[in-house]
């Protein structure tokens, strides 16, 4: 028989099977068995008597244990796209999505774990007044936002907002902070590839904390700094203490990151100005650097003399390269010996500014970052909007920065950008800035919780929204960003593309021309109640009500449930990402079946939610060795579910 087709989400899967191959006894009936794995262990652990937390060192505060469910609870919900919101909404790669980020992030297990390059996040800060996420959700059927921990059983949000108090005087002060960033950064840390990093902005009031949680989510061995951005210009009036006028970004990699490197600005490569050797002219430059060291211990290999001009030349401890290596490079006049008044000599090494192998050298970031502030990031919403409708917004170029550093030695031109607190949509902005200068095709993913605009709050934003007859709520304002941001950068790389179109032609190279796509649209999903129906719990003992429980799931989807919202729920309950090829296959005469497709996966989904499905669809249908063949379950008889079976894997709803 077919498989039903369930929206099921088990993070740790993967670590739970691995955990079987090397202690099987620990699960019993496929379940594991803390006691047997206790058992398992017990000559790894100390006494009885020794409570667990005199063992250990870490960052502790009340409701931890619960933040850690938090991230392994199933998703009750899913997104549904929002047609008509987006730009170039066929093309593009790129997306928005308004909800609730705890429940976007296990949303986007499936289809993006592993898949990410870099995320950056500019959470809430814990000063008191800005809003905190409350994920103490109490699920109920009747609304979804009861279903999502939204508002409690009487209507009232439980998500609170600007305004929303989180004072000093309270003994949970940074617990409720901690509360809600665990949860999002344990799941954030799954979706990284290995080579991904992310990057946390965060100022003095929890850096602390939060370098203690992610020195335990992603490991010690994997910090990679703690930036300092000087983010003023200016100092204000402080009545006592230091004048704050840096922030922090943290940053972290998925695993143990071996190389970081920059592009060079222009002074360093003016700096790359010796230019004496005809015979490499092509490698630009070069710069000079001692050969001779003091320090990196003893080295018995590296200490030997170097005979120039008959005069034997020693290093005053050791010489950085080994004796062949030196010799190659001063048969390649790549070593500068300059004579000191005493008569010895002192060994540097040029380096150019075109490596070997055609290249430009790297630099290495530093941690501490300057000469971009707030007041910038202030500046770009006011060019964009003619008026601050967003206050606080970090700056492009900030972003920028880290999203042009290489990782590994890879420039990652074509990785994919999440940003899950994504508020004015600086990021999206940065990566259609950077993608427009450099030729990359980088894809972002925003989350942005659907924040209420009041007049009180921002009335410049609540005055713009409400003229322009939009939603009163910041993801308009971060959708909004978008749509100008990519407007104005796209008609740049235009005039960009032309000048160098016609230099081309007048040089009569127009054959080796080629014009950048530049992906400036976005798709917009929304977080929404599942197609699904939420199973209730029977607890009484009178039959018929239980009877009449099981008749009322016998179809599995909600009443007046929609095509294209169940397509959705269907790709990422598969593993496909939101950007994925959906296209209706008109090979098929009786029934509209639609192929679903992506670069990430090797198979596709071919869905059919016809009431029927008919015997001329079942004939024609064509699936390869991993393809997917998914329908309603009462679409198809039994007989047609055999057929079915044999042309390959079928799952039903």
């Amino acid at each position: 028989m077919p498989e039903k087709l369930r929206p099921t989400y088990k993070f740790n899967e993967t670590q739970l099977e691995q955990l079987k191959q090397i202690i099987p006894e620990a699960f019993k009936d496929g379940m594991l068995d803390f006691n047997s794995l206790y058992d398992a262990l017990k000559d790894y652990n100390e006494e009885d008597s020794i409570e667990m937390d005199d063992n250990f060192y870490g960052l502790y505060w009340p409701g931890k244990r619960q933040a850690k469910r938090k991230a392994f609870e199933p998703p009750v919900g899913t997104l549904v796209p929002v047609k008509g919101d987006g730009i170039d909404e066929e093309n593009t790669k790129n997306i928005y999505i308004e909800g609730d980020n705890l429940e976007v992030l296990k949303l986007l297990q499936k289809s993006y774990a592993g898949k990410i390059k870099m995320i950056y996040i500019d959470p809430p800060y814990n000063t008191g007044n800005d809003f905190i996420y409350n994920d103490d959700q109490k699920e109920t059927t009747e609304v979804f936002e009861k279903a999502t921990g939204q508002t409690d059983e009487d209507g009232t949000r439980l998500i609170a907002y600007s305004g929303s108090i989180n004072s000093r005087n309270d003994g949970r002060f940074h617990s409720k902070w901690l509360n809600m960033m665990y949860p999002r950064l344990k799941l954030a840390k799954s979706l990284l590839n290995e080579e991904g990093v992310i990057f946390i902005s965060i100022d003095d009031n929890e850096v602390a904390q939060l370098r203690k949680i992610c020195d335990e989510i992603f490991g010690e061995e994997n910090f990679v700094g703690q930036i300092v951005w000087k983010n003023k210009f200016g100092s204000g009036a402080m009545p006592t203490g230091f004048i704050g006028v840096h922030e922090y970004i943290l940053a972290y990699s998925k695993s143990l990151l071996t190389n970081i490197t920059r592009t060079l600005t222009n002074e360093e490569r003016e700096n790359y100005n010796k230019t004496k050797d005809e015979k490499f002219k092509e490698r630009g430059g070069y710069v000079t650097q001692p050969l001779a060291v003091t320090t990196f211990g003893d080295r018995p290999n590296l200490r030997y003399p170097v005979t120039y001009n008959g005069v034997e030349i020693w290093p005053n401890k050791q010489w950085v390269w080994e004796k062949n290596r030196m010799q190659r490079a001063i048969e390649n006049n790549d070593v500068v010996f300059n004579l000191q008044k005493d008569g010895s000599y002192n060994l540097r090494s040029k380096k150019y500014l075109i490596d070997e192998d055609g290249n430009e050298r790297k630099g290495k970031p530093t941690t501490f970052f300057t000469d971009v502030y707030t007041q910038n990031g202030t500046q770009s919403i006011r060019e964009l909007f003619e008026k601050l409708v967003f206050d606080y917004s970090k700056p492009v170029e900030l972003i920028r920065y880290f999203l042009s550093l290489e990782v590994n030695d890879r420039n990652g031109d074509n990785d994919i950008i999440l940003d899950f607190f994504s508020g004015s949509s600086t990021t999206a902005h940065a990566v259609m800035q950077l993608n427009s200068e450099d030729g990359g095709s980088r894809q972002y993913i925003m989350v942005q919780l659907d924040e209420p605009v009041t007049e009180k709050s921002n009335k410049e934003a609540y005055d713009f929204l409400t003229k322009e007859k939009k939603p009163l709520n910041i993801c308009e304002i971060g959708k909004e960003r978008i749509r100008r941001a990519g407007k104005k950068i796209q008609e740049s790389a235009n005039d960009t593309n032309k000048k160098q179109m016609q230099k081309d032609l007048i040089s009569d190279n127009s054959s080796n021309s080629l014009t950048h796509i530049l992906d400036t649209g976005f798709k917009v999903f929304r977080l929404s109640q599942s197609n699904y129906k939420k199973w209730q719990n029977y607890t009484g003992t009178d039959i018929k009500a239980a009877e009449d429980l099981f008749a009322q799931y016998e179809n599995p989807l909600i009443d007046n449930w929609k095509e294209e919202y169940l397509l959705t729920e269907i790709m990422l309950t598969e593993g496909f990402p939101l950007d994925s090829t959906v296209a209706v296959i008109k090979d098929f005469k009786k029934n509209k079946v639609t192929q679903i497709s992506s670069d990430f996966c090797e198979h596709s989904l071919f869905v059919c939610l016809d009431k029927k499905v008919h015997t001329d669809t079942i004939n024609a249908l064509t699936l390869s060795q991993h393809d997917i063949f998914i329908c309603l379950d009462n679409a198809v008889t039994d007989q047609d579910k055999a057929r079915l079976d044999d042309k390959g894997l079928i799952k039903t709803i």
